[in-house]
């Protein structure tokens, strides 16, 4: 008793794991809440997944949804332990469904095609038949080469009346289902394996700066293996707009002190060392940041010179005796089209200009602004230029971090996931029988041919493909007797 309770407890668990309601299931809650991980910001900071809650659910209640959704783990869902475990409730439903339906799928494979009797050919599927004046042998070697022409190996059994043609192909076709049932569990098993041993962050690397860790989104360090610096980023606009056009940040990794890697990386194309991917995210000033003023000096018809200047510094223009000391910055100037002042309308980098306080022979001094994206302010009476290169090492680049080594897993299993469903659905089995005898006893009267078959999927196709088989044999036969 105590034997049959234990087994009937395990097929009660199997047909639980074997059903298809529970793939369904598991498959909708999957979806569902991949929808939600897709609108959320993944290991985001908190101010910008709130100000996306907001425009669904307000001002008010979005910091309560946002401590629900972070408490039920969708701000890193997909390492969740809930998402992981539903990837691996619906990896093993796929197994032992897989397991509980192959037996009998393995068997229509592996069953060797027998000849049929003529009255059940005319109750398959797809039927045809026709009649032609000539011998069985003519009309069997004519449908042997048609069925040949179209990829069939025939098999021949020999009747009272006449002759039968039997054969297959692509009976491993009705595999392709479990071909893609492999690739989902690859998949699935590539995603446990990056939540398992992978990690994502974020480091917001200020330029000319380097580090040996990112960070989670509860700020934990995580140590690199290696350092990565940033030599320096730079956002370009659309003309004659605030809109960013292109952020770009040009990444340097190094190893015991030396580069082994440098790379310019923007949006869609990161840098990759080591299986740690670094995606350009997103862009900022550094608070009180003191860094490098970059001009570029040409007297008129001279050589121009590049100059590092910092905040107070002076400058000269060589053999002008025009000299500047920089005396103001401004991250994004622009006039107050009322009063007329000018203004600082944006704490990033939008439109930044450099106040520099001028000395001229015989002119005294005066203060000007030289705009970086407008390199007309920089020119000064006599045809000199100053250009406002860039104001280097007040900005970091934000960089979202990532490592998953279950990723090439999912590539392989993507190719075959292509290869079973191509199988699955544009590829049947298909069986042909061909029935051929006289009419009448011995080898008087016409000879019929009775043509029969089934296939796995897609009917219409395969009754075309023995319409074609007939077609080529009749016209062969036709020919034939027409020559005699």
């Amino acid at each position: 008793m105590e034997e049959k309770e234990k087994q009937d407890v395990f097929e009660t668990i199997w047909k639980f794991l074997a059903s298809v309601k529970l793939a369904v299931a598991v498959f909708i809650i999957l979806a569902l809440s991949s929808i939600i991980g897709t609108i959320v910001e993944q290991q985001a900071e908190p101010a910008r997944n709130i100000a996306l809650l907001a425009k669904f659910f307000g001002d008010s209640a979005a910091p309560t949804v946002y401590n629900i959704f972070a408490k039920l783990g969708f701000m890193d869902m997909y390492r969740s332990w809930w998402f992981v475990s539903l990837l691996s409730l619906f990896s093993i439903n796929l197994i032992v469904c897989s397991i509980d339906r192959f037996p009998r799928t393995w068997k229509l494979v592996k069953m060797p095609l027998k000849p049929l009797a003529e009255n059940v050919i005319r109750t398959l599927p797809v039927k045809k038949e026709t009649k032609f004046r000539t011998t069985v042998s003519a009309a069997k070697g004519e449908f042997l080469n048609s069925l040949r022409s179209s990829g069939y190996r025939a098999l021949e059994a020999t009747e009272k009346n006449g002759v039968q043609l039997y054969c297959q192909k692509w009976q491993y076709s009705r595999l392709g289902v479990y071909v893609v049932h492999l690739s989902i569990i690859l998949i699935f098993i590539g995603a446990i394996v990056g939540a398992r041993f992978g990690f994502g962050g974020f480091l917001n690397l200020p330029e000319g700066q380097e580090s040996e860790f990112v960070y989670s989104q509860d700020g934990t360090p995580m140590p690199l293996g290696f350092s990565i610096k940033c030599n320096w980023y730079e956002t370009s606009y659309y003309a004659g707009m605030d809109t960013p056009q292109e952020f770009q940040s040009e990444l340097v990794i190094l190893e015991n002190g030396k580069e082994v890697l440098k790379k310019v990386i923007e949006v869609n194309s990161p840098l990759t060392y080591k299986g740690i991917t670094f995606f350009q995210s997103s862009y900022g000033m550094v608070p009180n940041a003191n860094g490098y003023f970059v001009f570029t000096v040409t007297p008129n018809g001279g050589r121009p010179e590049t100059l590092w200047l910092r905040f107070g510094d002076t400058f000269e223009i060589p053999g002008t005796g025009i000299s500047g000391t920089i005396a103001d910055f401004s991250p994004a100037l622009a006039r107050n089209q009322v009063t007329g002042a000018l203004i600082t309308y944006s704490e990033n980098m939008v439109n930044p200009a450099a106040g520099v306080r001028f000395s001229m022979p015989g002119q005294g001094a005066f203060k000007g602004w030289i705009l970086k994206r407008h390199p007309e302010t920089g020119v000064l009476p006599g045809g000199h230029t100053i250009k406002f290169d860039d104001y280097w090492g007040v900005e970091y680049t934000g960089l979202q971090v990532s490592k998953d080594p279950g990723v090439w897993l999912i590539y392989i299993a993507c190719i075959i996931m292509s290869i079973g469903l191509y199988v699955a659905f544009f590829i049947s089995h298909k069986k042909i029988w061909v029935h051929i005898a006289h009419e009448g006893p011995g080898d008087k009267g016409p000879v019929r041919i009775s043509v029969g078959g089934n296939t796995s999927r897609n009917t219409l196709a395969f009754e075309k493909e023995i319409e074609s088989i007939i077609s080529r044999a009749s016209h062969a036969i036709e020919e034939k007797h027409s020559g005699k």
